[in-house]
Parts: structure tokens; C-alpha cells; sequence
């Protein structure tokens, strides 16, 4: 289907795509997450991600979840290491309705102090909740090892100490610096013509007064592998093996996440769950992840086993590294591989929350979107040397970051 796009008078970008369908989805996502918070301010880009719900010039907290939800809508909210999002869910019939609610969160929140130090309690006790789950609390702990000393190595949620200190003013200097209509996207999916969503997007949004980007962000470089083992009171062993990878504009980022579908990606017969799962038995939960920053990425392996089996199960992910980097796969496997994923983006194309913020962070980063079968045809053209350059620099042994829970 046809994709629209649009910029405002102030500079924010804006994209639709109309489908025939009474659900619709709109949100506005900004360039900007914990990467961007200065020393002392960790954690306060998703501290803002709460407080913003919490009261405008002209609504109560219970006003705006009221909004939406009377009518039979959703509205949320998150924070990533570059990004934050505020969207909804809602019937056609109740565009302006939604778009007009976000535009008041987003301009006129006004952050009173008691719900502040409310929302304090809240986000402390979640990251009370985080440090109960080691199989999430490794990732953060890992993003530590593998950019040690960069601000993309914070954990999004921050400190509870940090989290205490929060003030008004310093939620209204962090958003100052960073929410800047140069950096902003507005993106939906619904069933009205780009005509109407672009002129609701002009009436709630186009006085937002024009602010480009100042500051650039600190790049990462100068990555250095590491190793860490974490004594831990857990039934299970916990281990992320994993290395830096390529950035969001790099052209081998398709090809890292072809590689890593095969590896270990959503289906149950990726390489690893095979390995460690399906033939040894030795792990119920094993994933790869791979994860592209503006400047830099991250791909990492996860299982959880038991004590006794852990150093069995390293070496059987190190030893599918090897056989990826040394065996080329041949034309069936490549094209099974291949089909696997582009049927996977399919699938999930027909979410169309997703699709909206999809169809959205990709106008935020590369300024265009590619449609499904520009994908699909980025993805035939992947070839099984290209996949074996890219395993040989990624899965390089000696440039692997090992963090362990025992």
C-alpha cells in the first residue's frame, strides 16, 4: 500500500499509510533517548516517558488515560538508548481526538511536583522488579561490559538514587536539549486520506516552535572485549557472549540480520535453539539478538542453564560461531534462510501498531522507507559470501565480550 510523507512548517516529519481498517495507530517518536542524558541525568529520558501522562495546562492525570480509553482506545509510551515514543490505538472516528491528546502531552505537560515524587516510588520499584530477573538484568549489565565508559552503556531506567534526585527544572532542561522538531516524527496508519492526517498534523503540531539539533551525540569507538563473571544467588547460570556490530546506515546491516535469524533468531529451529536445546537439552530459553545504534551495534547471544552444563554450553555456541564463519551455506540453505526471514517480516507487517512505529523510526533515521518488497529484494540479493565476511568480523573469537551469572 501506498506510504505518504510530509514535512511541517517547524521541520517535523510526518508519514502515513492508509489501510482499510477501523483500528487506527498514531504516534510521535523522537530522536532522543538515555544516550542523550548528561552525568547526573540517568534515567531521566524514561522518567520523563512517565511524568509526561501525569497532568497538562489543561488536564489531570486521570483525564488523559480517560481520553482514550473511554472510547475504547490505548495509549503508551517508551524509552530505548535513541528513542522515545508516545502512541496510541484508538477507532478511526477518534483521530483528532488522539492526535490533538498526544500534542497536549507532549506540549503542555506541566510535571506538578507531587506527582513526581510519586512516579519516583514507581520507577524505583520497577527497578527494584529488574534486578529480580537476572535473564533482563544481564543485558544491561552486559551493554556495561561491551561499551564500558559510553553514555550507550547506561541502563535506560537509571539509579534510585538518581531517580530521587529528579526536579521539575531538570525534566524541563533535559527536554530543552533534546526534543527538537528536527528529530521528531510523526507517523500513522489508519483509514483516513494523507490530506486529512497531514492538515491534523499541521493544526496540533505546527506550532511547535521550530528547533533543530545543537549538540552531537559521543560517538562510540575504541571498543575493547571483555570478560566478566558475576557470582549470583539463581538457580540457573546466565551467560550473554557477544561483540559490537555495524550501525544503522551500515549496507551490511541486512546481511547481520539475516545472520542472526539463522543463528538464533525468532524461529525454533535457529542454529542455537537446535544446539542447545532441541539436541543437548540444556537450555529452555536461548536467543541472538542484533541491535543497530546511529554509530555503532551490538549483537549477543543469550542461554540460561543449569551450573554443571554452562561450560558444555560455551563451547557449543562458540563451535556454530566456527562452523558459520568457516562453511559457507549452500543454495538451499540460503534460500530457506532467506524465505524464513522475509516470511517473518511479513508477519509482522500485519501488526500494525508495529508497522506505525516501524514505518516511522525508519523515517527518523534514514529519512525514507523502503516497502516490503524493496525489503524483500535487499535480502534475495544477500549472498553466502557476504554472510561469511560478516560472521568471520562479528564472530571473531578474540574480539567476543563474555558476561556470566553464577
Amino acid at each position: 500500500m501506498k506510504i505518504d510523507t510530509s514535512i511541517l512548517s517547524n521541520g517535523i516529519r510526518i508519514i502515513h499509510q492508509q489501510v482499510e481498517s477501523p483500528a487506527a495507530h498514531f504516534g510521535i517518536i523522537l530522536n532522543t533517548g538515555s544516550r542523550d542524558e548528561a552525568i547526573g541525568e540517568q534515567g531521566i529520558a524514561h522518567f520523563i516517558e512517565h511524568v509526561i501522562f501525569k497532568g497538562t495546562k489543561k488536564r489531570k492525570a486521570y483525564h488523559i488515560l480517560s481520553r482514550i480509553e473511554d472510547v475504547g482506545g490505548e495509549i503508551n509510551a517508551y524509552t530505548t538508548k535513541e528513542e522515545t515514543a508516545v502512541y496510541a490505538t484508538f477507532l478511526n472516528e477518534y483521530y483528532s481526538r488522539s492526535m490533538e491528546l498526544i500534542s497536549d502531552i507532549i506540549r503542555n505537560s506541566t510535571f506538578p511536583a507531587r506527582e513526581i515524587e510519586r512516579e519516583k516510588e514507581v520507577i524505583i520499584e520497577e527497578i527494584n522488579s529488574y534486578k529480580d530477573s537476572p535473564s533482563e538484568l544481564i543485558f544491561d549489565d552486559f551493554d556495561e561490559l561491551l561499551f564500558d565508559g559510553h553514555p550507550i552503556a547506561r541502563n535506560i531506567l537509571g539509579t534510585p538514587e538518581l531517580v530521587k534526585s529528579f526536579k521539575r527544572e531538570d525534566i524541563l532542561r533535559f527536554i530543552q536539549n533534546n526534543y527538537h522538531t528536527s528529530e521528531m516524527v510523526l507517523s500513522s496508519v489508519g483509514n483516513i486520506p494523507f490530506e486529512k492526517f497531514r492538515n491534523l498534523a499541521e493544526r496540533y503540531f505546527g506550532e511547535v516552535p521550530a528547533a533543530p539539533r545543537q549538540h552531537q551525540r559521543q560517538l562510540f569507538e575504541n571498543y575493547v572485549p571483555g570478560f566478566k563473571q558475576v557470582k549470583m544467588d539463581t538457580y540457573q547460570s546466565h551467560c550473554v557472549i557477544g561483540n559490537i556490530a555495524y550501525n544503522a546506515q551500515d549496507e551490511k546491516r541486512m546481511g547481520m540480520v539475516l545472520l542472526n535469524s539463522i543463528l538464533g533468531g525468532q524461529s525454533m529451529n535457529s542454529r542455537l535453539n537446535l544446539t542447545l536445546r532441541e539436541r543437548n537439552g540444556m537450555a529452555y530459553n536461548v536467543e541472538s539478538n542484533y541491535t543497530a545504534f546511529s554509530d555503532t551495534g551490538q549483537f549477543n547471544v543469550y542461554f540460561g542453564t543449569d551450573r554443571e552444563n554452562l561450560e558444555k554450553a560455551i563451547r557449543l555456541v562458540k563451535k556454530e560461531f566456527k562452523l558459520i564463519k568457516e562453511k559457507r551455506l549452500g543454495q538451499l540453505q540460503l534460500a530457506k534462510a532467506k524465505k524464513q526471514l522475509i516470511g517473518q517480516i511479513a508477519i509482522s507487517s500485519e501488526n500494525r501498531d508495529d508497522l506505525m512505529l516501524t514505518l516511522g523510526k525508519s523515517l527518523l533515521l534514514y529519512n525514507k522507507v523502503d516497502d516490503l518488497p524493496a525489503i524483500y529484494r535487499k535480502i534475495d540479493e544477500i549472498t553466502d559470501i557476504q554472510l561469511l565476511e560478516i560472521a568471520n568480523e562479528v564472530l571473531e573469537e578474540s574480539a567476543l565480550s563474555t558476561l556470566i551469572y553464577e
